[in-house]
């Protein structure tokens, strides 16, 4: 008797505005240990954002393209229904503080109300990386300071773009 071995699907699922070092350890620690990484972009209506949805998934694609099973997506509704249309089962969660972790345990406890077939997983973010977030890069950066250490290259020059032309 053959057994079917199935596929273990995750999505990583945030803003990303725009994508930095933090992100991209998270993404290619959680691609090591699942089958497919589906990175979603979220069109978050209630924020500001410096980057189209489309930008940041090329951004995305761009800084991932040496990694196989990661798959850029982006969705607008209700993360667990994107999930479901996805095939997913696994949320990935970067956590950098106790403040973060409190947050995400509620995110995580309402998803998992909402389908009790999800998990998330938090996965700690690299020290190195543990005061880095999008919203320092960008106030950085709209002031004309030094990002490269924060960011990959490709975002950096699409950041220095942004923000020679007025907003």
């Amino acid at each position: 008797m053959t057994t079917i071995k199935q596929e273990r699907v995750a999505v990583y699922p945030g803003s990303f505005d725009p994508v930095t070092y933090g992100h991209l350890d998270i993404i290619r620690r959680s691609a090591r240990q699942y089958d497919r990484l589906i990175v979603a972009v979220l069109n978050n209506t209630s924020k500001n954002p410096l980057f189209s949805v489309e930008e940041r998934k090329e951004m995305l694609a761009e800084v991932t393209q040496d990694i196989p099973n990661v798959e850029i997506d982006s969705f607008r509704d209700l993360l667990v229904r994107f999930m479901k249309s996805r095939q997913a089962n696994v949320i990935i969660r970067g956590i950098r503080s106790v403040t973060d972790f409190e947050y995400e345990l509620q995110l995580a406890s309402t998803n998992h109300l909402l389908d009790d077939e999800i998990d998330t997983v938090f996965m700690m973010t690299n020290p190195k990386y543990s005061y880095l977030s999008s919203s320092i890069v960008k106030e950085i950066a709209r002031f004309n300071g030094e990002v490269r250490e924060l960011v990959p290259h490709s975002v950096e020059q699409r950041m220095k773009a942004k923000y020679k032309d007025p907003i």
